[in-house]
């Protein structure tokens, strides 16, 4: 939740122009709600995807306050972030409301950003790889594996975001291969062509040793994409990958 029009203009022009550099990264932009358009109207002509941060698992009705897949994808959204861990820390959104979400997004025809993860004292407790499958196994359950040949996996380990601690790129290898591993068990080829992204603070310092590791497919950035040169700076570090 960050910006006005006048700060995602001056973000999306300082990308825009020096996209030629990572012509061979896919780059999705999710703004607030808000500033869609806003956006929108400036990556037109450009191969930058755009995506909303958050969706209803209802397509219309009274739901105030909610946006729906349907107004995402007729408002240029071609990917959704379903899932993210503050949604599910801060508005209690449980494993069966996001396997809602995750459904709703496909029945827009957007491509859904699914977000899993562990906390800092599910961590400690040993309990990554259980609490990860529990989260993928209730929208495999709800929705079918077939359906993740048309989704990306992000991996947020939550323990390493605003705590001090620092995921290594090996704890997080081994997290991005137990995901590809837990949804092989349903469909060995869709696990893997499946895109798992990383979500524990990437920066343009560590994203090097990240993007080598063999089952880290690139970044869900959050704090280092509201500078365009930070952000380009991880592009790059894909790109070289």
């Amino acid at each position: 939740m960050h910006g006005d029009r006048a700060r995602g203009a001056e973000l999306v022009e300082g990308i825009v122009a020096r996209l030629d550099a990572v012509a061979s990264v896919e780059v999705v932009i999710c703004p607030p709600a808000v500033l869609i358009p806003h956006v929108f109207s400036r990556i037109a002509g450009t191969p930058i995807g755009l995506g909303g941060q958050n969706l209803c698992d209802r397509d219309e009705g009274a739901f105030t306050g909610e946006v729906s897949g349907p107004m995402l994808a007729d408002a240029g959204c071609a990917y959704c972030i379903i899932g993210h861990s503050e949604r599910r820390a801060y508005y209690g959104e449980t494993s069966e409301v996001v396997a809602g979400k995750f459904e709703a997004a496909l029945r827009s025809g957007l491509i859904p950003i699914l977000c899993v993860g562990e906390t800092l004292e599910e961590r400690d407790a040993g309990k990554m790889e259980s609490v990860i499958a529990a989260q993928l196994d209730t929208v495999v359950n709800q929705v079918g594996v077939n359906q993740f040949a048309r989704a990306i996996v992000a991996y947020e380990p939550v323990w390493a975001i605003g705590t001090g601690r620092t995921a290594t790129p090996e704890q997080a290898q081994d997290a991005h291969r137990f995901i590809r591993e837990r949804i092989g068990t349903s469909n060995p080829d869709i696990a893997e062509r499946l895109r798992i992204l990383y979500g524990g603070s990437v920066k343009p310092e560590n994203a090097d040793g990240l993007f080598a590791q063999t089952d880290i497919d690139g970044g869900l950035i959050g704090g280092a994409s509201l500078k365009a040169d930070r952000f380009l700076a991880i592009c790059t570090a894909c790109t070289n990958a």
